[in-house]
Parts: structure tokens; sequence; C-alpha cells
């Protein structure tokens, strides 16, 4: 089987949130278990950190893995979902899974996916693993998908499990209030396991200290273990001081954002535990962070595609990513405002209106898959809300549209969906 055939395989004949929204969403672990005892449970053959949370695990696990790999380790990395190449998902010290690999995966397991109706991502979780243990890395770094509780990463036993925020996402799947949506989060705790948790939320730390507590877990606050001070940021980095065990230390790092810096913490901290517990060897170095993008293959968030005009790719697509993006933005100085919005078809997008710069010109489109919300329907929306804009047939036509328009001091910014930003990085 080819690369190609492949890939055809596995979008095609298994279900694909992509493409088909909560239909893709299993509620059950039943699927992934088999899979793992049919291969004989790879998951359980390296050392493992398990990350959720609603927005900024991304950044943690890559800013985590480049601390990791900056050590001397060997780190793989399970994130998802991908921009522009299905091995985004699975790297090993920033490499992506080679393609013979997916293949050869694909063909030795071919039976077993199909007696078992493996759902796309059970499938890529299995090869994740099963690459992994063949690999023999010092520690993966294991991004849920959906949730927590009954995400198929949820088979591991970490050393490590890390909830770095919850807010309101995916309500038709985890629930319409943050509690709720921390419950399925907190599922990831285990039994004696240590917690980090990035972000003091007064809703929903109960919930985390209760499950804790009831599986005999160690819970652990970031801001506690680590403190950061940004004292500059601008969108082609941070500068700042992070003390750690009571020692200062200057920093500087090629993410940008002044939320980064909770997950900068978040990450930290994880870091520092992991060195009192797991690996004594490991001494902080910030150097290390100097080029996390480069080193673990970061891309889609924050992602500069431009200078004289100003472009920026972000993948904020939920209310709380929405407001980090449009501090952000109000905090670059620039003459006219040009954005590029697309967004899925399942959910209300019209809190995109509410929350995004009124100052702006749209250029709204359907993002290229199934359940992209039609951009004339976004564009009748946006225009009940005053906002100023125009339909596109594609992203690219969107884009193309915003650069012809916008000069050199001006700035253009896509963001409202991963599917569309997808299709510029």
């Amino acid at each position: 089987m080819t690369y190609p055939e492949t890939l055809a395989y596995l979008y095609n004949r298994l279900p694909m949130f992509q493409r088909i929204g909560n239909q893709a969403f299993k509620k059950d672990l039943t699927n992934i278990n088999k899979l793992m005892e049919a291969m004989d449970n790879p998951h359980q053959q390296f050392k493992s950190i398990h990350i959720a949370g609603t927005n900024g695990k991304g950044s943690v696990t890559h800013i985590l893995a480049a601390l990791l790999m900056g050590s001397g380790l060997k780190v793989g990395l399970y994130t998802s979902p991908h921009y522009r190449d299905f091995r985004e998902r699975i790297k090993i010290n920033g490499q992506l899974i080679p393609k013979r690999k997916v293949s050869k995966f694909v063909k030795k397991n071919q039976t077993s996916i199909e007696q078992i109706e493996a759902s796309f991502f059970e499938v890529t979780v299995a090869m994740a693993f099963s690459y992994f243990a063949d690999e023999e890395v010092d520690i993966a770094i294991i991004e849920t998908g959906l949730g927590g509780r009954l995400d198929s990463t949820n088979i591991i036993t970490p050393l490590l499990s890390i909830i770095t925020n919850i807010s309101l996402d995916h309500q038709n799947m985890l629930g319409d209030t943050l509690p709720q949506i921390a419950f399925e989060k907190a599922g990831i705790i285990k039994k004696d396991i240590p917690i980090l948790i990035g972000e003091d939320q007064k809703e929903v730390l109960p919930v985390f200290r209760r499950k804790a507590k009831e599986v005999n877990a160690s819970l652990f606050l970031a801001d506690k273990i680590v403190n950061i001070e940004i004292q500059k940021n601008n969108y082609k980095g941070i500068q700042g001081n992070v003390t750690i065990k009571n020692k200062n230390h200057k920093f500087r790092t090629d993410i940008s954002g002044a939320y980064q810096a909770k997950n900068i913490c978040t990450a930290i901290s994880a870091f520092s535990l992991l060195s009192e517990s797991v690996f004594p060897f490991l001494v902080f170095n910030p150097i290390w962070l100097q080029d996390i993008r480069n080193q673990t293959h970061y891309i889609g968030r924050w992602t500069i595609l431009g200078d004289a005009p100003l472009i920026i790719a972000e993948s904020a697509h939920n209310k709380a990513g929405l407001k980090l993006l449009t501090a952000e933005i109000a905090t670059i100085s620039y003459d006219n405002l040009f954005m590029v919005i697309g967004t899925v078809n399942d959910k209300d997008p019209s809190y995109l209106f509410d929350i995004l710069p009124k100052n702006g010109f749209y250029h709204f489109a359907k993002a290229n898959i199934p359940r992209g919300l039609d951009a004339k329907k976004l564009l009748e929306i946006a225009e009940s809300k005053n906002i100023k804009g125009k339909s596109y047939s594609s992203v690219s036509r969107a884009l193309s549209a915003a650069k012809r328009k916008a000069k050199a001091n001006d700035l253009i910014v896509i963001a409202g969906s991963i599917f569309v930003v997808a299709e510029v990085v």
C-alpha cells in the first residue's frame, strides 16, 4: 500500500471528525483497547505525559517538548489536528513520522482495524503509540483530541497529567457548563499519578480537586511552582523572566502572545516536576525556549505569513481563544485591519462577531471540508451584527482579495477555524 493509498484509506474508509463532525466522536474506549491488545499493547512500552484542556494544550505540548529535547531526551509528540500533512500528528524530536512507517502500520494492522471498525482517531492514536514503542522514545507527550475521559488517548498511564484550562467548546459533546466540561477533562486524572493544573479557575478547580482526592493523585498548580514575568511581547516573540526553584532566568522565545505566559508557566512547571521525580538530571536552560517552532514543527498558532502588510494566521475558534486573539490584535500598530474568517456548520457563529474587532473589513470563506459553513450564510450573520464584509468561494480567494486591498502598514488576520488556517499555513 503506497502512502497516497494509505491516506485515502484513512480518510475515506474511516469516520473523520474533520469531515463529519460529532458523528465521529465515540463515547467509548472499547475499540482503542481492542486495537492495543491486537498490537501487544505498545502504549505500555514507553513513558508518557498526558495533556488535556480547551485552549493551550498544543502550546504546552510543544514548549515542554522543546525543553525535554534540549535536555537530550528522545521525545515523541502526538497532537491533533494536523494542518498541511497528516504526519504532523506523530513526531519524534520534531521530525514527522516517515511515510513508509504510516503505510507499513496500516498494512500490518488492516485486518484488525476493519474487524474492530476503528475510527480515524483510534487508528491514528494506535499508530502513534506503536511508533513511539518501536522507536524506544525516552518519553512521549500525548495531547488529547477531544475531552479527556473518553478520548482515545486515555488508555495510557502517564508519569504526569496536565490540564491547561477550561472554556466553552464542543458543548454538544462535552457539556454546556464549565464544570461539566471540566469533568470530562478530569477523566485523565489517574490513581496515584500527579496532576498539574495550568490555570487556577475558581469555577472548575473544585472538580479537579475532587477527582484528584478520589484517586489519590497529588494536585499541583503551575503558578505555585513557576513565576513568569513578561517584559516584552510582540508578534515576533516574547521576552521575560522566569523564576524556578528560587532562581531567576531571563528568557526569550519565538512564540507570541501575552496569553502564552500561562502556557510557558505550565510547561516549565511540568519540566520542574519531572526533574524532581523522574529525570533528576534535568536542569532548566532558557536557551531551549528560543526556537520552539523549528525544533518541534509547531505551526498554526500565531504563524507569521508575511510582512508589509503583516499577515498572521491564528487557529482561534472558540470564545476564549477569540478573546485572546482580539486582545493581541489590539497590541499591534496598524492602519487598516482585514480579517479572513471561516467556521464550521455545527456551531452557531454569532459569537464570533460579539468578540472579534468591529473596525475591520471581513473576508468570509468556507473551508474546503463538508463541515465548513457557507460563506454567504456567515456574511448574513455578520451583517446582522453591523460587520462589514464580503463572501468568497474559497479561503485562498478571500486571502488574495485581502492582500490586494492591504497596504504596507495594514494587518491581515486569518482565523475562525483550524481548517481555514490549514489552507494557508
